[in-house]
């Protein structure tokens, strides 16, 4: 399936990700309203400092930046670090990538087919490096690909108590398209089908739809 050409560089403008609105606007707002005060009071000033700072900082964690989509089999969902490579039950290899507020937190279809299913899992909030993050709450998705099935799980981590699928099942997605959010620090793990090798290691930086997580 051919890449999406909303998926290409267009120049310097930066877009921010989908579901980022209340958070943002907010933080926006006061600080706005905070900087039009702050020269009739000193009140205001000091609000405007630490309202300025955060703000800016919610527009770097919500940025979007278009990617130029590489090629491979199966690539990165996420910006991040490889956290863990582990042998699955069923022969699958599970790569799980850590993503820190730092990263963007959009993520992209690993593969090009058919979201075959998105289920929302409730469950716990421990911090996504954790080992009981397992149970933190999750979006499982599952897409029908050349590959067979392909299964992605986001999950939420300690701050990030909202996930945001983009596309409903039975959505064709391109390979490296945008499928969903997951606020502030988070994982996602992708599970290689049987005999599908790992091409990355664990401390890897991975970028979104860049990275190939699979080896020829």
């Amino acid at each position: 399936m051919p890449h999406s050409s909303s998926s290409a560089p267009r120049g310097r403008v930066v877009r921010l990700a989908r579901g980022a609105s209340p958070w943002l606007l907010p933080t926006v707002a006061t600080a706005a309203v905070s900087l039009t005060r702050a020269r009739r009071s000193g009140r205001w000033a000091a609000l405007a400092v630490p309202s300025t700072a955060l703000a800016a900082g919610m527009l770097w964690f919500f940025r979007d930046p278009d990617r130029e989509i590489a090629q491979g089999r199966v690539i990165s969902p996420a910006d991040g670090v490889v956290q863990s490579i582990m042998p699955w039950k069923d022969g699958r290899t599970r790569v799980a990538i850590f993503m820190s507020p730092l990263n963007v937190h959009v993520n992209r279809a690993p593969m090009a087919g058919t979201v075959t299913s998105v289920e929302h899992v409730p469950g716990g909030f421990v911090p996504a490096f954790n080992k009981e993050s397992e149970n933190n709450e999750r979006v499982v998705w599952h897409f029908d690909t050349e590959l067979g099935d392909i299964e992605m799980v986001q999950i939420a981590g300690a701050v990030a108590r909202r996930i945001v699928p983009y596309v409903p099942q039975g959505t064709k997605v391109e390979q490296g398209e945008r499928i969903g959010l997951i606020r502030f620090g988070s994982r996602v793990d992708v599970y290689l089908p049987e005999g599908v090798e790992a091409a990355v290691e664990v401390g890897q930086t991975t970028t979104a739809g860049v990275t190939r997580l699979d080896r020829d």
